[in-house]
């Protein structure tokens, strides 16, 4: 099933101002389905020589060749994952997937401090609406670190319900990756979400956050 099938209900309801898709960077990026890791303890090499990764391992399958404004995200609350998807040959195809941190309360978000990430009703997806430098953005968690650097190098703001919303980094708070700790924005790892920005990213990218238990979407099938 192709996506723009999927969306045809949010073409009605919404316009997206996209951007491209940083072929450019893409192609710089390297030979397709790599790690943006450099962990060995990720890799473990079978007895007929091929590589198995552990779930919490970034994967990039295709590094350049989608069409163009068609990649869009899928954030699975159940996997715990972050996947990119794009078009390529008509088909909607998985361009990449990363580990993510989540909230540390599970559930659709109700209000502003409830310490939920928020979930996009079926057909209506979230969007990118702006990415901002946060490699100096400080936080403080309550956890008597006091204010540290908190973001990474990027804050990809979704357009949700809810301000202060987004993709961003884990600068300080890697060793929880993946798992249930934030305060409703959605963390990758420093590098992850800098390779995200450079390869995938661009303001009007649909962004997809599934229920809490829900399974595969049509085109994940």
């Amino acid at each position: 099933m192709k996506f723009k099938q999927f969306l045809a209900i949010a073409a009605c309801v919404m316009l997206l101002s996209c951007g491209g898709n940083n072929k450019a960077d893409a192609q710089a990026a390297g030979a397709t389905e790599q790690t943006t890791t450099t962990d060995d303890a990720a890799e473990r090499v079978a007895a007929d020589g091929s590589i198995s990764y552990r779930p919490d391992t970034a994967r990039i399958f295709h590094a350049s060749g989608w069409d163009d404004g068609s990649a869009f995200i899928v954030i699975s609350k159940r996997e715990l994952r972050l996947k990119v998807y794009g078009t390529i040959n008509g088909d909607t195809t998985l361009l990449a997937q990363y580990p993510v941190c989540l909230s540390r309360n599970k559930g659709q978000k109700g209000r502003s401090g409830d310490m939920r990430t928020p979930e996009s009703e079926p057909g209506k997806p979230f969007y990118i609406k702006q990415i901002q430098d946060a490699s100096n953005w400080k936080h403080d968690f309550g956890d008597g670190r006091g204010e540290i650097l908190s973001y990474g190098p990027w804050f990809m703001r979704l357009a949700t319900p809810f301000n202060g919303i987004g993709i961003h980094g884990s600068t300080n708070n890697e060793n929880k990756m993946p798992g249930r700790d934030s305060e409703g924005c959605i963390r990758l790892r420093d590098n992850d979400v800098d390779h995200l920005k450079r390869t995938f990213a661009y303001v009007g990218m649909p962004v997809i956050i599934k229920t809490e238990n829900q399974g595969p979407l049509p085109f994940e099938r």
